[in-house]
């Protein structure tokens, strides 16, 4: 079954029509070569969070090439990281398991926000948009914004509990971020 039409399936079955995107919850990301102490912290909230979810789970997973350094976003943040195939690029293993036993979609994505994520939503009956992961200063605040800007009738909250920034003080200013633009931060 295509990712599309595992996710229309999930959100027929579901009672509300409620979609649960957890952005880059990655080895890189937790404890890899872009860990904190504070995604490390956040990964039984994120288990917990998705084996609770009663509604359809996407999943996104940044995926770069080997020569990433060479790359526009390799440039700027010059540290190897989820390169495709390698164990940083694995989403960490509790995440994993639960998005398993959830049937959750994976979408692997090149840059911080992603355009097949919002395609894939759009045009969906859908009633709330939550996000959770990392790192809530980039991936998670692109994809809130990209999924607002493209259905800004669509409620859309981000659980701060189940986010990590590179920086506390980063987080925090996503956060915010955020809040101006109408996403309801719990």
């Amino acid at each position: 079954m295509s990712g599309e039409a595992m996710l229309y399936s999930a959100l027929q079955n579901s009672n509300n029509m409620k979609v649960l995107v957890v952005v880059d919850m990655q080895n890189d990301f937790i404890d890899g070569s872009l860990g904190t102490k504070e995604a490390v912290a956040i990964v039984p909230a994120v288990v917990e969070k998705i084996k609770n979810w009663d509604g359809a789970i996407v999943a996104t997973r940044d995926t770069h090439p080997e020569d990433y350094l060479n790359t526009q976003e390799g440039k700027f943040l010059p540290v190897v990281h989820c390169i495709e195939g390698t164990p940083g690029w694995e989403i960490a293993p509790a995440v994993s398991a639960a998005l398993e036993e959830k049937e959750a979609e994976i979408i692997d994505k090149p840059t911080f926000g992603s355009t097949i994520l919002a395609e894939m939503l759009l045009g969906e009956d859908i009633d709330e948009i939550e996000l959770i992961g990392l790192c809530t200063d980039i991936c998670v605040v692109s994809n809130a914004l990209l999924l607002k800007a493209n259905m800004p009738e669509v409620p859309m909250s981000v659980d701060s509990a189940c986010c990590a920034g590179v920086t506390p003080e980063k987080h925090e200013a996503a956060l915010e971020t955020m809040r101006s633009c109408q996403i309801i931060v719990k």
